[in-house]
């Protein structure tokens, strides 16, 4: 009775734990492990230092990932189809390593050692790669004017420095925008707006660091050499570390708290091994741990999805239960805070399975799209000619155009509109984002089919033509891959935020797994259908307008089933929050 009534009290709103405004009371410590002072921790002046590393990360990322095909098909001599592979599965590992590095930041080292401890694989990829272009036994050729193969010795310490990277990666994207997150109270009003602002300057600020990577590193790749930007890229990337470093004292700190696994599959056994038992009637009968005695961490409300799980919950022995659970351990019975914490897990799958096309049509800006540029007129202006890898900077302006839109125009109207905080829910700016997708890759069929009609006629395309399909696409990035880093970051459960922006991460990097396979699928099919494949070594003679109208008819149907889930999906549900939010509507649940 005692606990049915503590769970209506939490049901019925209570004062948030962040009442307090001298100290931070959300479970995070400061660098000496003591409870945070609120005015000399966290928020702005920490996620400063944290945005930095970020912006070098992103100028080293897209310097390396912008112009891969291009150094591939330059100075390795792989054809189109090869090149387009190795940078997908490049690509793909460089953002599935993530969720090994999230994990493990979650259940036991931390995201801030591990974000040092992942730069540290990062710069000595980068060194790897400035060495293998300065060293002469390590050069593609004794003689790079007349290089007919490159040394095996070459390709070798190239791909270990590439993958290098992918490994830093894989501790560094996870933890650092989540680490980034975590400077900002969520059970504080402010702090909580500031920290949907967040992730749309992190966003602005990744922007940049693209910007001067498709650019500058772009321009020195072929008019300095591939050794000077990569040498560039290193001595950024050394110096931003010790600046996240220096900034150590201003920090927030969420310790690890083991395996996030753990609790996911004690609710599984708990809930077969009481499989045969019926349902109570009343929600408020299974058990939940008292708030008082909960140390840290927040607890969920119940929800009517997925009811079975809630066999787990249910208290066979109360006698034994109030003499301290000698007979009832957490592997037979367990809080509704674990089992909707499963929930909140297994909820995500469908959604996470209906972004991958998004990741699909975003992996041709690196690839195709850039190929496409190698063959039209570069010419901007009389006597300038810009890289074909630079002109993936149009994404980046597209993103900044619509993230700031959305932050300083969209956002305070929809507030105003709907009366809650966000403006909209978080799957609703996904699946917007998702529209312009359709038309990127719609808008890219009708370029590239001009283009193979003018190269008939041995008249080469103006490059700019290649603008809208990358202006669209970074105009889908500013709504679908911004909500989808909101997405997991906010409805994973507490102990799991690395992984959930490992989650985000996987999109992207699954998307270019399933690009690769998408095109060996469609050569292998068109081969035999017709003889000539859709992917051949002269680009002219290729048919990449029929693949684009492949992927637009992909998106549309698969954004059709995106809104489908979307409109059933429950959004995660905090017992005593008194906040209105759109996102907590559609619960269903018990309280709040």
């Amino acid at each position: 009775m005692e606990q049915e009534m503590e769970r209506g009290e939490r049901c019925h709103g209570e004062e948030g734990e962040g009442g307090d405004e001298k100290w931070v009371h959300d479970s995070s410590v400061d660098y000496k492990g003591r409870i945070p002072l609120r005015a000399s921790t966290g928020v702005w002046k920490a996620a400063f230092f944290i945005i930095t590393i970020e912006l070098s990360e992103r100028l080293s990322y897209f310097g390396l990932s912008t112009d891969l095909i291009n150094y591939m098909s330059i100075v390795l001599h792989q054809d189109l189809k090869t090149a387009a592979k190795n940078v997908n599965y490049w690509t793909g590992v460089t953002t599935v390593m993530p969720l090994l590095g999230g994990f493990l930041a979650d259940a036991y080292t931390g995201r801030f050692y591990t974000v040092l401890l992942s730069s540290l694989f990062y710069v000595m990829g980068l060194i790897l790669l400035t060495m293998s272009q300065f060293i002469p036994r390590l050069k593609p050729c004794t003689n790079m004017k007349h290089c007919g193969q490159p040394k095996k010795i070459h390709e070798v310490v190239f791909y270990l420095g590439l993958y290098c990277v992918s490994l830093g990666t894989g501790g560094h994207k996870p933890c650092l925008e989540s680490f980034g997150a975590d400077q900002f109270d969520n059970n504080h009003p402010v702090e909580r707006k500031k920290k949907m602002s967040y992730f749309n300057w992190w966003n602005f600020a990744l922007c940049c660091g693209l910007l001067a990577g498709v650019t500058v590193i772009v321009y020195v790749d072929l008019n300095v050499g591939w050794g000077v930007s990569y040498l560039i890229l290193t001595l950024c990337m050394a110096f931003t570390i010790l600046t996240f470093y220096a900034g150590k004292a201003f920090y927030r700190y969420q310790l690890p708290e083991g395996s996030p696994l753990t609790p996911m599959l004690q609710v599984l056994v708990a809930a077969i091994a009481k499989r045969n038992l019926p349902h109570p009637s009343n929600p408020d009968s299974l058990y939940e741990v008292p708030k008082s005695l909960k140390s840290k961490g927040k607890l969920l409300c119940h929800t009517n999805k997925l009811r079975f799980l809630d066999k787990a919950a249910i208290i066979e022995d109360m006698e034994g239960l109030q003499a301290g659970m000698k007979n009832q351990g957490p592997w037979r019975l367990v809080t509704v805070t674990k089992i909707e914490e499963l929930k909140l897990v297994l909820n995500m799958i469908p959604i996470w399975l209906t972004t991958l096309t998004f990741g699909l049509c975003v992996a041709q800006a690196s690839t195709f799209f850039i190929k496409q540029g190698t063959t039209m007129n570069r010419k901007i202006i009389k006597g300038v000619t810009i890289p074909s890898g630079s002109i993936y900077s149009l994404s980046a302006v597209g993103m900044i155009i619509s993230v700031t839109i959305y932050e300083r125009i969209l956002v305070p109207l929809l507030r105003r509109a709907t009366r809650t905080e966000r403006g909209i829910k978080i799957l609703q700016r996904i699946g917007f984002g998702m529209i312009f997708s359709v038309l990127s890759m719609t808008t890219a069929a009708m370029v590239e089919r001009k283009r193979l009609r003018l190269a008939e006629r041995e008249i080469a395309m103006n490059v700019l033509w290649l603008a809208p399909q990358y202006l669209i696409l970074g105009f889908g990035d500013g709504f679908t891959l911004v909500g989808l880093q909101e997405y997991f970051y906010d409805q994973v459960p507490d102990s799991m935020r690395s992984l959930g922006i490992a989650f985000y991460l996987s999109v992207i990097g699954v998307g270019n797994f399933c690009s690769s396979f998408l095109i060996t699928v469609v050569d292998h099919a068109t081969k035999m259908s017709s003889g000539r494949s859709w992917f051949r070594e002269d680009l002219n003679k290729s048919r990449l307008d029929n693949f684009y109208w492949l992927l637009a008819a992909m998106s549309a149907l698969n954004l059709c089933v995106f809104v489908f889930l979307a409109k059933r999906y429950s959004y995660k549900s905090v017992e005593g929050m008194v906040v209105v939010v759109a996102d907590s509507e559609e619960n269903g649940g018990s309280c709040c």
